[in-house]
Parts: C-alpha cells; sequence; structure tokens
C-alpha cells in the first residue's frame, strides 16, 4: 500500500499487502511459504505451540518481488515503480483466534481466501469472507490440496466448486471474483520439499493482474499496527509492524500511547534493508533503545499526542446478516476496535420513531457502504432509547435497517483513532458450532476520555425512552379544563412534567399545566374543545431514561 526506497540503489518499489485467510488447516501457510522468497521477523508461525499443532496461532508476515505489472506503469505523473512486493499476511484460521484475523485484514490491500477443495466451505471460511468484506476491497479465491482429489476426477471436482463458490459470492461486494486451483504443499505438511507446488506460478501471475495503485498518503500524524517486539544484542529494541497512516523516519519521535511512553527512532529497515524513512501502508521494523519489549507484543505506535485512549464511545452500528442472535441493550460483546478485542456493554438508540420512519421512507432500498451514514450523529439531536437493535422496515422486516447507533462501554480502557472500524462479535460462543459470531459492525464517532464519562459526558447523550402511565379524570374544572389523578406520586415533582402531552380515553388530546393541590393530583388543559369522557385509559409522557 505504499513505496519504499533502498537509500543505496534507489529501487522504488511498490509494497502491496495481500492477507492470506481461511478455515484452520486449510494450507494457509504452505500456500505463503510457497509463494514467498524472502521471510520477515514473524514469518511462518514463531509460536512453538503453533509448529506442534500444524495452525497459525500468530499474524506471519513475509514477502516475494516480482517485476512491475504493465497496468502499475503509468503511476499518475509520480516516478515510476521499479518492482513490485508482494507482503503475505498469514492470518490464523483456528475459530479461538478469530481477534487476530480481524487485527490483521485492517492492513490488506487484496484478501487471498483458502479453501480446502475437497471440504468447501466452513465457519471459520464464511467468517473470513465477512471479515474481507468490511476491511478489503478485492479477493481471490484459491482452491488448495487439488493434490488429493483422484487425478481422473479432479478437473470435474475443481469445476464444481469453483461453480459453488461463484454462487456463494454472489450477494457479496467481490461477486464474479477469480478462482484459481493450487496444491501448495503435495502431500501435506509432512511430505519432502522435493515436489514442485502445483499452480503456484500462475497464482503469482493472478495476483499482478489483480493489482492497483492503493491509495497513500505520508501526510497526517504517524499511526502503525505493532505485531511484534523483540530485543537485539547491542542495537535495542525493534518493533516490526505495518504503518497505518502517516510516516516515519530515522531520529522521528513516536509514542506507544498503551505505555504513554516516547522514543526516538535509532534505525528503520524494510525486510532487512535499512532506509530513512517509510509511509502508510510499509511493512517495517523500528529500533528503539532502552525499551522492554515484554511490554509491547501487539499494539499501536503514533505521533505523539495523536492517539486517545477512551474508557466509551458512541459507534454507528450495523447488524451482520449471518449472525442469528439478536442485539440487546445492556449485553456484551467482544468489541475489536483498532488492534485491540475487549469486551464492553452495548446500549442501541436510533431516531425518534416519526423522523426515523420520514428518513426511511426518503431512502432508495439500496445498500449502503458500511462505513456510510445517511444521518450524521451530534449531540444536539435528540435519540430515542432502544430495547434492542432494530431490523428492517417494512413488510417482514424486508426494507433496509433503520439508522441505528450504539454506546459502547469498556471493561477495560482501549486506545484508537476516531472512525476507525468497530466490529461487534461474540467471541466467547461454541467455537465448533456452525454459526457466525460476527454480530455487528460500524465506525468510532465519538470517544470519551473522561473516567468518570458516567457523570460528566452522558447526560449531555439526549437519549430518551417513552413510558406509558394510567390515570384518571377526577372533575371537569371548566371547558378546556380537567384535574387528574393517580398518574404520579404524592412526592413528585410536576413541574418536570409540565407541557407533556396526555391522550384521553374518548381521543381528545390535551397537555400537563401543572400539578393541583399537595397529594399529586394535576391540571390538563384540553385542546379539543368537542370532548365528553371522564375517565382516561393512558398517559403518555416522555421522560429521561431511568
Amino acid at each position: 500500500m505504499s513505496e519504499c526506497a533502498d537509500d543505496k540503489s534507489r529501487i522504488k518499489t511498490l509494497n502491496f499487502n495481500v492477507g492470506v485467510l481461511g478455515h484452520v488447516d486449510s494450507g494457509k501457510t504452505s500456500l505463503a511459504r510457497a509463494l514467498s522468497s524472502t521471510a520477515s521477523t514473524a514469518a511462518f508461525d514463531k509460536n512453538p505451540q503453533s509448529r506442534e499443532r500444524g495452525i497459525t496461532l500468530d499474524l506471519g508476515f513475509s514477502s516475494f518481488t516480482v517485476d512491475l505489472p504493465d497496468h502499475l506503469r503509468d503511476s499518475g505523473g509520480q516516478q515510476p515503480y521499479d518492482s513490485l512486493q508482494f507482503t503475505l499476511v498469514d492470518c490464523p484460521g483456528h475459530a479461538s483466534l478469530i481477534r487476530t484475523i480481524i487485527g490483521g485484514a485492517q492492513i490488506i490491500d487484496l484478501m487471498m481466501l483458502v479453501v480446502d477443495v475437497v471440504k468447501g466451505v466452513q465457519t471459520q471460511t464464511a467468517e473470513c469472507l465477512l471479515i474481507g468484506e468490511l476491511t478489503c476491497p478485492r479477493m481471490v479465491v484459491v482452491l488448495n490440496k487439488i493434490d488429493l482429489l483422484p487425478p481422473n476426477k479432479r478437473q470435474a471436482a475443481i469445476e464444481k466448486m469453483t461453480k459453488r463458490m461463484h454462487k456463494t459470492l454472489e450477494s457479496t461486494r467481490f461477486k464474479e471474483c477469480p478462482v484459481i486451483a493450487v496444491a501448495a504443499k503435495p502431500g501435506g505438511p509432512e511430505a519432502l520439499d522435493s515436489e514442485e507446488p502445483q499452480g503456484v506460478p500462475e497464482l503469482i501471475q493472478l495476483l499482478k493482474k489483480q493489482t492497483y495503485l492503493p491509495q497513500r498518503d505520508p501526510a497526517g500524524d504517524l499511526l502503525m499496527a505493532v505485531d511484534h517486539c523483540f530485543s537485539i544484542r547491542g542495537q535495542g529494541t525493534v518493533m516490526t509492524g505495518t504503518i497505518l497512516q502517516g510516516s516515519l523516519a530515522v531520529n522521528d519521535t513516536v509514542e506507544i500511547p498503551a505505555l504513554k511512553v516516547t522514543k526516538k527512532i535509532k534505525s528503520v529497515q524494510m525486510f532487512r534493508k535499512p532506509v530513512s524513512g517509510a509511509m502508510q501502508g510499509d511493512r517495517v521494523g523500528v529500533c528503539v533503545t532502552q525499551f522492554d519489549p515484554k511490554l509491547l507484543e501487539r499494539g499501536v505506535v503514533c505521533t505523539p499526542g495523536s492517539l486517545r485512549t477512551l474508557y466509551a464511545a458512541v459507534i454507528s452500528v450495523r447488524k451482520i446478516g449471518y449472525f442469528k442472535g439478536s442485539l440487546s441493550t445492556r449485553a456484551k460483546f467482544h468489541i475489536t476496535v483498532g488492534h485491540e478485542t475487549v469486551m464492553a456493554k452495548v446500549s442501541f438508540f436510533g431516531l425518534p420513531p416519526a423522523v426515523a420512519s420520514e428518513v426511511t421512507s426518503d431512502t432508495e432500498p439500496t445498500p449502503t457502504p458500511p462505513s456510510s451514514l445517511q444521518t450524521p450523529f451530534t449531540q444536539d439531536r435528540e435519540y430515542f432509547y432502544q430495547d434492542e437493535y432494530v431490523r428492517g422496515q417494512g413488510e417482514a422486516g424486508s426494507g433496509p435497517d433503520p439508522e441505528q447507533w450504539a454506546l459502547l462501554e469498556f471493561e477495560r480502557p482501549v486506545t484508537c483513532p476516531l472512525f476507525c472500524l468497530v466490529i461487534g462479535s461474540k467471541l466467547d460462543a461454541d467455537i465448533h458450532a456452525n454459526a457466525c459470531r460476527l454480530a455487528f459492525q460500524g465506525r468510532l464517532l465519538q470517544g470519551f476520555e473522561d473516567k468518570n464519562y458516567t457523570e460528566t459526558a452522558l447526560p449531555n447523550l439526549r437519549i430518551y425512552k417513552t413510558k406509558h402511565r394510567e390515570g384518571q379524570v377526577e372533575r371537569v374544572s371548566d371547558d378546556y379544563t380537567v384535574i387528574g389523578r393517580n398518574l404520579f406520586k404524592k412526592e413528585t415533582n410536576l413541574q418536570l412534567f409540565v407541557g407533556l402531552k396526555v391522550t384521553l380515553s374518548t381521543g381528545e388530546r390535551g397537555v400537563i399545566e401543572g400539578g393541583f393541590g399537595q397529594s399529586g393530583k394535576f391540571k390538563v388543559r384540553i385542546q379539543d374543545y368537542n370532548w365528553t369522557g371522564s375517565v382516561w385509559s393512558s398517559g403518555r409522557s416522555t421522560l429521561p431514561p431511568a
């Protein structure tokens, strides 16, 4: 997603980040190994437990460089690139590690969805596809392990699975994406390396065709996602990761916001080549001194003072259609925000019913991008408290979901930028159940940095409930006024209810004018003259949430 330059040779290389995602044991690491020529510090499962079990437990990074494809040679007036470097992000497929997948997916430009050609789409395959839809503009489907198919039936099985994948992707943003068949490790993980992988050269050519010039901007505050941290004797501590925004250079001062410390950059490397600096999209190793690597295994590094630590936040929210559970207010979800996953209590709210119906009726029933908002969130507006997320309007809920928001109250503070992607999940659900655990997604719109936000910030959120109470008409005072009772307690401050609307059993409407006496009775001003009712059946009053 960026460019890098070797200071000595001045070779200008376009770096393109490719995420390798899929169900556990679909052969992702073997595929990355077959594609790669240079391995970074985290490549191919540094975790001993992962090597024993044969699955990826952490993000692995590796790279390979190819000639620049012709369609990228026109760089829009910029200095032309000399070569194309693919950085592969090997994400774990094990169900309990999906939070790591979400972290990895936010730094990729293209996704390779690896599918076991014998087993087809499995639970984590579908979850990886959903994450890709939220985070990535392009995808290639790789049908792996074709060596396990009988030779005489191989081509027919590949064609059948290719059709099935196109059918699965029909209603996604990856409709008609390319599908290619390979055998990354013929004979399986334990087989000798003497047998050549099948289909890998064709896959490299396909990847080259799918590349594009990603959006890049060296300006603005630095934000770097750190995935590993280790020490080198006599040099210092190296933090490896991907620059999400901005740029960095030797001698810059950076902040590790989770620890509230700042450090000066001593040196920078990109796949073992020293460079003077790097920018958005680059995969780099940054060396600092006098820092214990055990304090930061994964997190973010940024321009000093540019990130905030939040105790709560308001987000836009959209339910993920494949999630079958309910989204209830006051329920707890795993919230992945930035590169952290933390438990949070969720409270849903939306536009008042009358306003929401107007917005829905004026809106074309076409899918909207996950990050788009039809109605901007502002504290100046009144919002309606919801017991749960509200599904589509219209007959049988077939219409689009109304615009909604959620208040997230984190169990521990998180450090992240505004407008970053937020994903809510039920990661504590049964990992063996064939069910999607990704529940909702949105964007972080407002954060609360004060630990006492419930007292200092939440009162400024104008979220209200509609409450229903019943009382009786005691007597008629004049043609326009009645005296009511049994709606309020004796000690109630009736000034809080002045001006609220009431409805009589016979249909007439009025407003509360104030109290009458000291026993909780009250006066109602009738707005309609011709009324005959003597008892009201329901009173409606709009109150702040209890």
